[in-house]
């Protein structure tokens, strides 16, 4: 049932949205059902808002918000290409690496069966890391937690905003900074499994394997190319090479190592929430050469990408 929360974003979609808008592809973007502020209709109005023609919804190791916002594009007829996806969180060498998947089948056997395992995993984590935060005096973190996450996916995100609503902090990349981060009172290593397991059951749904955000693991260049061709060996497709907030230059390494390492390149703004720097569709290109990880699908029209060539980068 479309509610009132859809109705007002059907009406700034109605005032704001461009004439003709241009393709723009945002592949990587949360809802309610695991750590993001907007629910899966609200999400959907507020990229057709945004200009953006093809979203993926990508929730942390859930399909969930697929169903209502496929039904929310139906009945509010908006201009909008959906891809299902999923963000899966993984291991590698001590990192925690996370592979998006797109265009899955979200009612394929195998993806179910492993996203139901990584429930059960963020669950565990997540009792673990209430009973430390209990220790540190921290009482009712877990509950809190539930609470926030209204049955959706159980996140650190969902802590972060416990604390906060407690006064421990006043924003939740605070949170993050004191308690949550490694080596911090409340936080658990994750129970992740390796990144060939997240890529199997991507596969199997018949999607595509996508390395996520490379630039925030904090890798150095050698270690970046490790972790690539870890990737690769794992059977994964594709590089997340544009996004919202990021260095300059940054972008441009990003698709020269697409092309070295033979990936399509991916782009996506992972919004959770609105904020000054970081929306939907915000800043999205790919650098010339750059071979889209949607060319050959049939969702969408094609266009070509604006951006710098990437021979200014060499």
């Amino acid at each position: 049932m479309i509610g009132r929360e859809v109705r007002e974003w059907r009406v700034m979609v109605l005032a704001h949205a461009p004439e003709s808008p241009p393709v723009l592809f945002d592949l990587h973007s949360h809802t309610q059902a695991s750590d993001g502020l907007l629910s899966p209709e609200a999400l959907v109005a507020r990229a057709v808002m945004r200009g953006v023609s093809t979203l993926a919804i990508t929730d942390h190791d859930t399909v969930a918000g697929i169903a209502p916002a496929r039904q929310a594009i139906a009945a509010q007829k908006l201009p909008l290409t959906l891809v299902a996806g999923v963000e899966i969180s993984t291991l590698w060498e001590h990192h925690e690496i996370h592979v998006v998947g797109l265009q899955v089948d979200t009612r394929n056997p195998q993806l179910v069966e492993f996203l139901a395992l990584q429930s059960q995993r963020r669950d565990e984590r997540a009792a673990e890391m209430g009973r430390r935060l209990a220790r540190a005096r921290i009482e009712g973190a877990l509950e809190g937690a539930r609470r926030l996450a209204q049955g959706a996916q159980l996140t650190r995100g969902h802590f972060a905003r416990y604390l906060v609503e407690r006064g421990y902090a006043t924003r939740c990349s605070d949170v993050f900074k004191h308690f949550l981060a490694r080596g911090k009172t409340g936080y658990v290593p994750p129970l992740w499994g390796d990144m060939a397991e997240a890529v199997a059951a991507i596969h199997a749904a018949g999607g595509v394997a996508v390395l996520a955000h490379p630039g925030r693991y904090r890798l150095s260049a050698k270690w970046l190319k490790r972790l690539l061709t870890a990737f690769c060996a794992a059977g994964g497709d594709a590089l997340e090479v544009a996004q919202c907030q990021q260095p300059p230059h940054e972008r441009h390494q990003l698709a020269l190592l697409a092309r070295q390492f033979s990936l399509l390149a991916s782009q996506g703004s992972d919004f959770h929430q609105p904020t000054p720097y970081l929306d939907l569709g915000r800043a999205l290109s790919l650098p010339d050469g750059a071979i889209p990880v949607w060319t050959h699908w049939a969702l969408a029209p094609l266009a070509p990408q604006p951006g710098a060539s990437l021979l200014e980068a060499l």
